[in-house]
């Protein structure tokens, strides 16, 4: 990949949902504490971004889609949603066990598996990217990082 200007400007904003979930997982963990369990705190933390996000389309200069569209999806365009639901709330009750950074570490780990096999075969639309050894040297170091961080 080339480092083109556009991809700096996407770094920042990359690291920034890293910064994002780190916070968001810290305060939905103490959410929970006051909700009595990971699910209610999850269902609060969505009900938010559901009323922030429902303000951003509201005034989102494009087309808003029909029912009809919504009922043409494909059926696993509707797994995001619940994909969302079991991050959010294993994250929840999760982190107090693992502590952020060994759960931070977990989860990159599990994208990064994940990201590598969808990659190589082009799953869901996405371009098909060959695994290289320095594809997977680079998971490895990962891993490596992932078990120092179970260290304590």
């Amino acid at each position: 990949m080339k480092i083109s200007p556009e991809i700096l400007l996407f770094i920042p904003l990359a690291m920034g949902i890293g910064i994002a979930m780190s916070f968001q997982t810290g305060i939905n963990t103490q959410l929970r504490e006051s909700l009595y369990s990971p699910l209610q705190a999850a269902l609060f933390s969505f009900l938010v971004g559901t009323i922030v996000l429902a303000v951003l389309v509201f005034f989102q200069q494009v087309d808003k889609p029909g029912f009809s569209t919504f009922a043409q999806l494909p059926w696993y365009l509707w797994l995001g949603g619940i994909l969302g639901v079991y991050a959010i709330s294993m994250s929840i009750y999760s982190a107090p066990k693992l502590g952020l950074l060994s759960l931070s570490a977990l989860i990159i780990f599990g994208q990064l598996v994940t990201s590598m096999i969808i990659d190589h075969f082009g799953w869901l639309g996405s371009e098909k990217i060959q695994l290289n050894w320095q594809r997977l040297l680079g998971g490895v170091v990962i891993f490596i990082g992932v078990l120092l961080t179970l260290q304590r």
